[in-house]
């Protein structure tokens, strides 16, 4: 039921971390993927080793905020793919301050790629996914576009906004088979989760042990959401669509 073989997947962010884990996740179940980053040395890696893998994968230098980049990059992909069949809006940022600590450019370059990419990129892949019969859109949130969180105002709001985007395209698009549904990953080992270390000036390892407290005892692995995505892509979810699901090893279960 997790065969993705003969699919083809466009996966943002996909050089480092979640991105990157899915991609090889995916490949392995038989997609085809299309590596897309902003990162070129990371995301040309993460294809070659596809590749060196048996797997097929291409990669695509793009800013997810910038409508031009975003039509490239889907007519990349279907040029060298030659279709779309699963769209993973996975590219984000974050900036740990609170409103009067946030700069206008700062809020707006965390909204524009955590929010602004997700409209951009389906936009254009949802005409496409109609003409070949469907598809999925696959969107990561976070358990923060659920609850609120210290210091992350920007973040805490493109999330949230993440969660109900994928409720209105899912509404909008069932009736022409295309399932959209949404990630709310806790805490997960990532450049990104280490980076917010460094933005609050404290050790990586205390961070890391202060977001392991949590039911299950541990901060994420990029591989537990990759196989989140994996069963949203595939066939095992076909009656799953406008979904919050959340991947947090309990963090918000009270």
């Amino acid at each position: 039921m997790n065969d993705l073989k003969g699919r083809r997947a466009l996966i943002t962010g996909a050089a480092s971390g979640i991105g990157r884990a899915t991609a090889l996740l995916f490949a392995d179940r038989g997609a085809a993927v299309a590596v897309v980053d902003l990162n070129a040395d990371s995301g040309t890696a993460v294809a070659r080793e596809i590749e060196s893998l048996g797997g097929r994968a291409c990669f695509f230098c793009c800013d997810v905020a910038r409508d031009a980049d975003c039509r490239r990059a889907i007519e990349a992909t279907m040029d060298k793919l030659g279709g779309l069949d699963i769209l993973l809006n996975n590219a984000g940022i974050i900036r740990r301050a609170t409103v009067p600590e946030t700069a206008e450019e700062e809020w707006d370059r965390v909204m524009a790629v955590n929010v602004k990419s997700v409209f951009l990129l389906s936009r254009r892949a949802i005409p496409l996914m109609i003409e070949g019969g469907g598809g999925v859109i696959l969107n990561i949130s976070s358990g923060w576009g659920l609850v609120g969180g210290r210091k992350a105002a920007a973040y805490c709001a493109s999330k949230g906004a993440v969660v109900q985007l994928t409720k209105a395209m899912a509404l909008d698009h069932a009736a022409q088979n295309i399932r959209v549904n949404c990630i709310c990953p806790g805490d997960t080992d990532t450049p990104m989760l280490r980076n917010e270390a460094h933005q609050l000036g404290e050790s990586e390892k205390a961070f890391l042990a202060e977001a392991a407290r949590r039911p299950l005892g541990r901060v994420g692995r990029p591989e537990d959401i990759a196989q989140a995505a994996l069963y949203l892509a595939g066939e095992a979810s076909s009656f799953v669509t406008g979904t919050i699901l959340v991947v947090d090893g309990g963090g918000l279960a009270g």
